[in-house]
């Protein structure tokens, strides 16, 4: 497919301390063209047409009214996260966009750390170590 017949996704950046995972950029160019925000800001008029996905990595780019608004062929938002407590659901269906997630995406994790953590305090782990190590 080439790259022009391939959908527009919306990202923060590529790499750096807020884009996305460069390793995470790759797979996605296989199945997008990738539209940084810098690239959309600076053109507007004609990158707003190619858009169809945002693609949300911790909670970048921000998806608000305004943004919605200068994205008139945007379809999905795809969020990176467990959760979309940060995203406006009604706002953004009100755009006839759909929202998506991975739900799975950190369970094992999630309880890796909370087994840990119960084992902690069950064991006074970190008392102990305080009281055998004093800083």
């Amino acid at each position: 497919m080439a790259e022009e017949e391939l959908p527009g996704v919306l990202i923060l950046d590529i790499g750096g301390t807020q884009g996305v995972l460069e390793n995470l950029a790759a797979l996605l160019k296989k199945h997008f063209l990738l539209i940084t925000m810098k690239e959309f800001l600076g053109n507007k008029e004609e990158m707003s047409k190619k858009i169809q996905s945002v693609f949300v990595f911790e909670c970048r780019p921000k998806i608000d009214r305004e943004l919605l608004e200068s994205l008139p062929n945007l379809k999905v938002i795809g969020n990176s996260g467990v959760g979309v407590d940060h995203l406006d659901l009604k706002m953004i269906s009100s755009f006839g966009v759909k929202v998506t997630n991975t739900p799975h995406a950190v369970a094992d994790p999630t309880a890796d750390i909370g087994m840990a953590l119960m084992l902690a305090s069950a064991r006074r782990l970190v008392e102990g170590n305080v009281l055998n190590f004093p800083g």
